[in-house]
């Protein structure tokens, strides 16, 4: 590719998070050359991505390739990569529920699926995880309605509305315990799409009450909470996580906001400013299974109800409600299913230049 090559890109904000959508045609099919070329885009490896479209942090430096999909039931693909900030990484082991939200929309606009109607119901595959979710939101003039009154935490104003369901097609609970000991702590280890580690905040130096800044800045803390995570990796079947962006690890403390819990998300290196949409799915699971460290620590609401228990998952920013299904099948084995409420804009659509070279 020369250096005055452009490709079609679209940058999204989704959800929380921030990104650069590309149709899968538009980018090399080889792994290597794809990452290497995402890299240049991006402006990685650099602290600031000056020379680039990333935004200095690992929630604005992200990527998502969309391809129609040819598994039955489903409309298209999404393959989620992180792209490193100041080192040149492309990760590929998690999904993000953030930038989930804006795959439906920009499947509308890239054409990729048809929808007729004022609502469009898209069906997602995670190609990380082989999770499916179903993406609705409204439709105007046969394109993706931006503009609404829907607010979530951690984004100014308001915008459409983005129903995200998913349901998890793993157990629950990696090793089938509501507890685990790892590196000497009492931890609880879910998957309710994406891997994470609940603990608590006390075990690893902490309050649970301290900012994102203020938790980066403790050595001390980040030290025991990877050390924790190293060794929780392999016991959820994620092998060597040295160099892999999960499992995240989230402190659970009781709530302060009138919530459920309240949270404190390792991404892992960096702590998320409020919290992914997959993570706090987990951390809900979590907390409606007996025994774990989430339920020990949070305020549950009555009930049960049909359609889920929505579970408010405090976080830096705000709220965000999760609505989780989660029941033990006849081998003991726990399962959930979630919902949650995203929203997504549009910030352009054009022609991205990568660097000639990194």
């Amino acid at each position: 590719m020369g250096s005055g090559d452009g490709i079609r890109c679209m940058l999204l904000r989704g959800g929380t998070s921030k990104g650069a959508y590309f149709v899968a045609v538009d980018v090399p099919a080889d792994a290597g050359a794809r990452d290497d070329l995402l890299l240049r885009i991006m402006g990685s490896p650099d602290a600031r991505q000056i020379d680039g479209l990333g935004g200095a942090h690992p929630l604005t430096s992200k990527v998502a390739i969309v391809s129609r999909s040819s598994e039955p039931d489903v409309d298209v693909d999404y393959l989620f990569l992180q792209i490193g900030v100041d080192e040149p990484t492309v990760g590929t082991t998690q999904t993000c529920g953030n930038l989930l939200a804006g795959v439906g929309p920009f499947a509308v606009e890239r054409g990729l699926v048809d929808v007729h109607g004022d609502h469009a119901v898209i069906r997602i595959r995670l190609v990380n995880t082989g999770d499916v979710a179903t993406a609705t939101f409204p439709m105007e003039n046969g394109l993706p309605r931006y503009d609404g009154d829907a607010s979530i935490d951690g984004v100014p104003g308001t915008a459409a509305p983005i129903e995200l369901e998913s349901g998890g097609i793993r157990p629950l609970l990696p090793t089938g315990n509501a507890t685990d000991v790892v590196a000497g702590r009492t931890v609880t280890l879910v998957d309710n799409g994406m891997p994470v580690v609940l603990l608590r905040p006390e075990d690893v130096g902490a309050t649970g009450g301290e900012t994102p800044e203020e938790l980066e800045a403790d050595d001390a803390v980040r030290a025991a909470v990877e050390e924790v995570r190293l060794a929780a990796g392999p016991l959820m079947g994620l092998g060597e996580v040295t160099d892999q962006t999960v499992p995240k690890m989230i402190l659970v403390s009781p709530p302060t906001q009138g919530g459920a819990v309240s949270t404190r998300a390792f991404i892992p290196h960096r702590v998320h400013s409020s919290i992914g949409v997959l993570m706090a799915a987990s951390v809900a699971a979590g907390i409606c299974v007996p025994g774990t460290v989430a339920a020990d620590v949070a305020r549950r609401p009555d009930g049960e109800p049909a359609d889920g228990l929505a579970l408010d998952v405090e976080h830096p920013s705000g709220i965000l409600t999760s609505r989780v299904r989660v029941a033990a099948d006849e081998q003991g084995h726990w399962h959930a299913a979630s919902a949650s409420l995203r929203t997504a804009r549009k910030i352009f659509d054009g022609t991205v230049f990568p660097r000639p070279r990194r």
